[in-house]
């Protein structure tokens, strides 16, 4: 008999008070507000280490959503995503706590230049034993770039620069340093083999990085890549890239759609179409009854602000919802946002629906872009099933409206169904983060174009000590 196919969970939030759900903050049960304090997220991490949960995904921005009402003032008064602090920070405390969870963390190819960002991840791998990922952005917001005296750039032009800025990465982490650099000789005082380490010599488009990765390798070497670009450009890059890829679509057909062209574009890149874990971003809001769960919602509504789910809309789609009647239907615009948010937003829903501006503001004000299950363990898990089924996504990504009691719901309730029904991992595998998703080691699989700078690799870039370019005397 064939064993059902397991289900993976992913728990979403971002170091800020208002991330997906607007307004929720008022809630008297909503904690978000203490997103300053490192005590929040320490047991948030229990929590979902707790429920098994594949890891934690923390988005972020560098700017804030202003093209609503042509101003960030609404976001402000809101806390949309403002104010707004760096997830990096959070990891190390995180990991101290836990064994097993993976954090998944947000970092732009825009505005740091890759050679002191590969350190970081390093140094994070190793601090978090090879649990850390990184998602891939490549900037959204005009009033980020703005802000770091840039032009904000075309849309597919952000990712030209994202794949070089990725190579510079995988030559660092994966070319530089050979397995047995390190090799702490006491006797003759030689810590690190110096032949065993090599210059990168990087001369491209936007960088020039002749010299060393900075950190010895760690568990994972290149940490594993996350992705959430929707748009067909972006699809190629996650394709190319992402081992775990985050989508979110409002309705099951298109989220079948956008699973089944990931999963094409995987094999054009040469790679298994399952090497890559597809995520969707979902809310669940659960108690032991529908009845209860329902009460719940209800009381969740009071609080939730449509006009904080249009700024995040209108920051997401680059269009100015604020000039649009609630009656009116979004229409055909483009955008130079995330491309797959407008998309999203012109598909009918499930019923075959067209989506108005009102009710594009009431859906985002829980939630964000990925649709709301209401209902008791049985009936969420039953719904969990179907999309599972019916659309070949992996599992989901989940956003919560009040924290951390939406993943209270989840780890109490919705987890011991998936279980009873043998959808659930009972325990984590041992190892690193990659090792727990594809149960294949530590490493970038062979077929990844990450794997092919390594030393000796088809793209290999590494120089010998007597190859190194010259050093200018200071």
């Amino acid at each position: 008999m064939t064993q059902p196919r397991k289900i993976r969970l992913n728990a979403f939030d971002m170091n800020c008070v208002a991330h997906q759900s607007p307004g929720m903050w008022r809630h008297p049960e909503d904690r978000a507000w203490q997103y300053k304090d490192l005590s929040y997220w320490t047991e948030l991490a229990k929590l979902l280490e707790r429920g098994a949960f594949d890891g934690l995904f923390i988005a972020d921005v560098l700017g804030t959503y202003d093209v609503y009402g042509g101003s960030d003032e609404t976001a402000i008064r809101e806390a949309a995503q403002i104010p707004v602090n760096d997830p990096i920070l959070l990891t190390s405390a995180m990991a101290l706590v836990t064994e097993h969870l993976g954090f998944g963390i947000t970092a732009g190819t825009a505005f740091e230049h890759p050679y002191p960002f590969a350190r970081r991840l390093s140094t994070l791998d190793h601090l978090t034993k090879g649990r850390i990922g990184w998602n891939v952005v490549t900037g959204y917001l005009p009033s980020a770039a703005r802000n770091m005296g840039q032009d904000h750039t075309e849309h597919d032009a952000r990712y030209d620069h994202a794949d070089e800025y990725l190579e510079v990465l995988y030559k660092l982490w994966e070319g530089s340093w050979e397995d047995g650099a390190v090799i702490r000789d006491r006797e003759r005082g030689v810590f690190t083999d110096p032949s065993k380490v090599h210059h990168i010599g990087h001369e491209g488009t936007y960088f020039s990085v002749p010299g060393i990765h900075l950190s010895e390798p760690s568990p994972q070497r290149s940490p594993v890549i996350y992705q959430a670009g929707a748009s067909s450009r972006g699809v190629r890059f996650a394709a190319k890239h992402a081992e775990s890829i985050f989508i979110s679509a409002p309705a099951k057909h298109v989220l079948k759609e956008r699973v089944s062209a990931i999963r094409a574009e995987l094999v054009k890149a040469g790679r298994d179409p399952y090497s890559a874990r597809i995520y969707t971003l979902l809310t669940i809001v659960t108690d032991e009854t529908e009845a209860l769960a329902h009460a719940k919602h209800d009381d969740f509504l009071k609080y939730a602000s449509p006009e904080g789910g249009l700024t995040f809309m209108s920051g997401w789609t680059g269009v100015d919802l604020s000039k649009y009647h609630p009656n009116e239907p979004i229409g055909n615009v483009k955008s130079n946002a995330i491309h797959s948010a407008l998309a999203a937003l012109q598909a009918p829903d499930d019923q075959g629906r067209e989506w108005k501006v009102g009710d594009i503001g009431r859906a985002a004000a829980i939630g964000g872009l990925g649709p709301r299950l209401v209902g008791s363990p049985q009936n969420v898990v039953d719904h969990l099933q179907e999309w599972v089924a019916e659309t070949d996504v992996d599992g989901f990504n989940l956003a919560y409206a009040i924290t951390p009691g939406t993943f209270e719901d989840i780890v109490e309730l919705i987890v011991p169904e998936l279980r009873k029904r043998g959808l659930y991992q009972e325990e984590y595998t041992p190892g690193t983060l990659r090792h727990k998703l594809f149960g294949k080691g530590d490493r970038l699989p062979g077929e990844h174009i990450g794997s092919q700078y390594r030393i000796g690799g088809p793209r290999s870039t590494a120089l010998a000590r007597n190859q190194a370019p010259e050093r200018v005397a200071v």
